[in-house]
Parts: C-alpha cells; structure tokens; sequence
C-alpha cells in the first residue's frame, strides 16, 4: 500500500511518514501543492494526505486539479483550519475526510485506512488468517490449529488488531486507543493483562510464542511455523 503526503511543515510530515512506515505502509512525500501535484498525477497511490496551506499551490486547488484529471485517489486532508466552513469547503472541493490539527496518529491510521478499504485498494474480507490463527469476523469465531478459543470481547478485539497487524510492531498506544476507544493512560496495565490472557490460552494449544514483546516498542503477532 502506497500512501502521498503532501506536507510543508517538517516536523509533521517526518511524524507523519515515520507513524506509517512503521505500519509497514510505503510513504512518498512532497512539501509543496505543484510538486504533490506532479507526483499525484504521474505516479499511482492508495490515498494523499492532503495539507490545506501549501505553498506554491493552494492544497484545494491541487484536490481541484487532480479531479479535473479524472483522478479519484481517496483524499484525506489535514489542517489547521478547523472551522465548519472550511471543513465543508474540503469535502465539496472533492476530498473524502477532513482531520484537523493538532490530532492523534491512531485516529489518522484509523481513518487512512478506512478510505483505502472503501477506495477498494483492500478488498472486503470477513475471515483472517495468521499463521495457525483464524478468525471469523461475522461470527466473532477464533482457531487456533483448528481448536476453538473462548475470548472475551476485548481480548477478540485486541487479537484482531494484532493480526491486520501481523509480524508488525504495534505500540502500547495505538492498540489501547484501537480496542478501548479512548487516550492511552501509560500508568495502566490493562494491555499487559489481556496479553497475558490471551497467551496462556496459546500457551493452552503448544503456541505461548505467538505473540512477542518487543521491549520498549510494543507487540508484535508472528505468524508461526
């Protein structure tokens, strides 16, 4: 998956580009409207994150440019203008979310991902395979080497994450503010207790190692023998 970030401000596209790489996503970067424009007309991409206040070119007049071309890459722009207004005046010119700044990345990856699903770069899927795991998601099912496992609602919800993520290093962060749905608070040690859960049930069928700790990192699911 191949993602444009037409960023100016430094800090935040190397925040930005960093977050996504190390969810294994590859990154190309332009720092202003007519060279994001290029790149977007002449290379394909999954999704641009968008930059409102852009020198050179104005980030609605390159969204413009690029749907005159016919080009219907889904657009998520990001900026510090946060009024409704402006927010409206995005989404008509042809862009398909709208996140202000400052904002949290898991809410970015989140919503990135979303539009990448529903620009149909990532088929649909109701099942999941990771090595011995399987999971059905409409049935909210989960085997390990053809064993059923009992799992409680966000113990489903963590190991769910853990495989869209396999063999990736997820932080603390993100998986606390994906399954709890609010601010990671670092004095909590929920994650470690619902890791720790779902390992002993591996550990249950002969797979303890599945799930790794990469300290000072986070979690990272392998896919097994």
């Amino acid at each position: 998956m191949k993602i444009l970030l037409v960023e100016d401000d430094s800090t935040t596209l190397d925040y930005i580009a960093k977050g996504f790489q190390e969810q294994g996503y590859g990154i190309e970067t332009a720092t202003d409207g007519q060279s994001g424009l290029v790149l977007a007309t002449s290379h394909p991409f999954d999704l641009i994150i968008l930059d409102r206040m852009l020198p050179q070119l104005d980030g609605l007049k390159l969204l413009a440019a690029l749907r005159a071309t016919g080009n219907q890459t889904p657009v998520l722009i990001l900026s510090a203008l946060s009024h409704v207004d402006e927010r409206v005046k995005g989404l008509r010119a042809g862009g398909d979310d709208y996140m202000t700044k400052p904002f949290a990345f898991s809410e970015l990856l989140v919503r990135a991902e979303k539009l990448m699903q529903r620009g149909g770069s990532v088929p649909a899927n109701t099942h999941m395979h990771v090595g011995p795991l399987s999971m059905e998601l409409l049935t909210r099912s989960v085997t390990l080497n053809g064993q059923e496992l009992q799992l409680q609602p966000k113990e489903f919800l963590l190991l769910k994450y853990l495989m869209e993520h396999a063999n990736q290093v997820v932080s603390r962060t993100l998986l606390f503010e994906a399954v709890w749905d609010y601010h990671f608070d670092p004095r909590t040690n929920v994650i470690d207790v619902h890791i720790a859960k779902l390992r002993r049930k591996f550990e249950e069928l002969g797979h303890g190692d599945l799930i790794e700790t990469v300290r000072g990192a986070g979690y990272r699911l392998r896919k097994g023998n």
